[in-house]
């Protein structure tokens, strides 16, 4: 009989479902092998996109905290099957898995359809996604699903310049971006080559074993890890937790403190994180151990 595979994702813009699908092609071409099934979450409202400004930012404290919305019921076909594998493909809002991820994750299916199922997550992120992948752990774990594997692509341009081409292509619509910037998001070239992993993971699946699998998607660039990342996201999420504390109990100041943050990221990306990085390759020599382990951790499961 052959074995399930089950694509579960939600892309706002087409990024991630491409990706996603690539990664599924070669157990789509072993079709006396593998069955896979797709299944795209969807919210009862699905937001926008492009995304209006004033719509994103105040979209902010309520990802973070993860606080679901309403999605709709996952189809039969999903719902009533049992399946080998799932290749979960989720965004990253914030510092956090957007509000679909963690909707369908506090859903009552989510157990149902993950629950003792090996599970590979798949992320495409402007560059931050470390500390989101151990929310996301969270869950997996509650669910009794089994993380084996994890695929964490990424705008491979400096911090600046995907600042600015992801903001552009957030509220204009357009991946592709006026000279001299490249385009947003992960590259064309990285999207189209992305069936390497499920080749790779393909071996795995048809032993029923995933031991060694994580180490050889990092040698083939699965996962990134820039380690002076780390430290932003660790302060980011310090402040995340105390601007949408804030948010959330003055609703009747919403705007204001809504705008408050959103200064207060723009400083952190041009003014303060410039000042943490000069810092941060300052010490690299006293901390290196410490950022070599924190690169092993990331990189595994």
């Amino acid at each position: 009989m052959p074995k399930k595979i089950l694509v579960l994702y939600y892309s706002q813009t087409g990024q991630l479902k491409d990706i996603v699908n690539n990664i599924a092609k070669p157990f789509e071409q072993l079709k006396d092998l593998y069955t896979v099934t797709y299944y795209e979450i969807k919210m009862e409202k699905d937001f926008a996109f492009p995304w209006k400004s004033e719509v994103f930012y105040d979209t902010f404290p309520e990802t973070y905290r993860q606080i679901p919305r309403a999605i709709l019921p996952p189809p039969e076909e999903v719902l009533n099957q049992k399946f080998d594998l799932i290749l979960f493909g989720y965004q990253v809002w914030f510092l956090t898995p957007s509000i679909p991820i963690i909707s369908f994750l506090k859903s009552a299916y989510a157990a149902q359809i993950m629950a003792n199922t090996p599970v590979i997550t798949v992320s495409a992120t402007r560059n931050m996604w470390m500390l989101s992948q151990e929310k996301l752990k969270i869950h997996l774990q509650r669910l009794q699903a089994k993380l084996v594997g994890n695929i964490a692509l990424v705008d491979r341009h400096d911090n600046y310049t995907s600042v600015i081409t992801i903001l552009n292509w957030m509220q204009t619509g357009n991946k592709e971006q006026k000279k001299p910037f490249p385009n947003a998001g992960v590259s064309d070239a990285e999207i189209a080559t992305a069936d390497k992993y499920g080749t790779i993971i393909e071996k795995y699946v048809s032993q029923d074993n995933y031991n060694g699998l994580q180490n050889e998607l990092v040698k083939n660039g699965a996962v990134e890890i820039r380690p002076f990342l780390i430290k932003v996201e660790t302060v980011g999420n310090k402040l995340f937790t105390v601007f949408s504390g804030i948010i959330l109990k003055k609703p009747e100041k919403r705007k204001f403190w809504v705008g408050v943050y959103k200064f207060y990221l723009m400083a952190a990306i041009w003014v303060i994180s410039p000042i943490v990085l000069i810092i941060y390759n300052i010490t690299t020599p006293i901390f290196w151990w410490k950022r070599k382990k924190q690169i092993q951790y990331y990189q595994g499961l």
